[in-house]
């Protein structure tokens, strides 16, 4: 009785420790996941936070929107509590900008965010810009014809697909592009929607003043 009694409990030991070494595994590979992901995003910041000083930007090639939208979520047709964007400064070249009118076109699949196809920034209450975010826009027939079959992602991330609803004539959800692919990286102000959401509650426009201008010319 007392060999069986051992015997049992050995097999119980057996299996707790089984189990308390599948999870310790288990928990393991989100915290390497997150780990490579904390330092891709450290990378990509010391990699872009020269920008921070818009004028370095421009004299990168980077170009202020020439509507000058401070883009936030009720422009493009969502509720306001889920908050800004800013004002977008592109690259044309990484765009690949083919046509201005009558929406941006573009054949650009740049989504190396070390050098971003498109800085973000927020209007200040002195006139200044304050850099907030880094993203990269990917037209969609570009994508597709480059041989892609699903979005292009970030570590895991999807690039959230914008197309213009003609509909909606009060708003403009691809804010004047052809349908593309975008993805924001907020590294430069904390978002509580996530480092990767569209919108930033911590962001406004409320300092904004617009200055439209021509858009730059398109590539040949």
């Amino acid at each position: 009785m007392l060999r069986h009694r051992f015997a049992i409990g050995s097999v119980l030991v057996c299996i707790v420790a089984a189990v308390a070494i599948a999870s310790t595994a288990a928990a393991r590979k989100p915290a390497r996941r997150d780990a490579a992901l904390a330092a891709r995003l450290h990378a990509i910041r010391t990699a872009t936070e020269r920008f921070e000083d818009v004028n370095v930007a421009l004299k990168e090639g980077y170009v202020r929107d020439p509507m000058d939208m401070c883009v936030t979520a009720p422009v493009e047709g969502y509720p306001p509590q889920l908050g800004g964007m800013g004002i977008h400064f592109f690259r044309p070249d990484l765009l690949g900008l083919t046509a201005t009118t009558p929406r941006v076109a573009g054949k650009g699949t740049h989504t190396d965010f070390s050098t971003p196809g498109v800085l973000v920034y927020e209007p200040q209450a002195g006139g200044g810009l304050k850099l907030v975010a880094v993203e990269n826009l990917v037209f969609a027939d570009a994508w597709r014809e480059a041989g892609h079959t699903a979005p292009p992602d970030f570590e895991g991330n999807q690039y959230y697909r914008m197309i213009d609803n003609p509909a909606t004539t009060d708003v403009d959800e691809a804010h004047g592009f052809m349908p593309h692919y975008e993805l924001h990286m907020w590294l430069y102000r904390d978002n509580p929607n996530g480092t990767f959401a569209q919108f930033n509650p911590n962001v406004t426009c409320r300092y904004h003043q617009a200055k439209p201008a021509a858009m730059p010319p398109a590539a040949k």
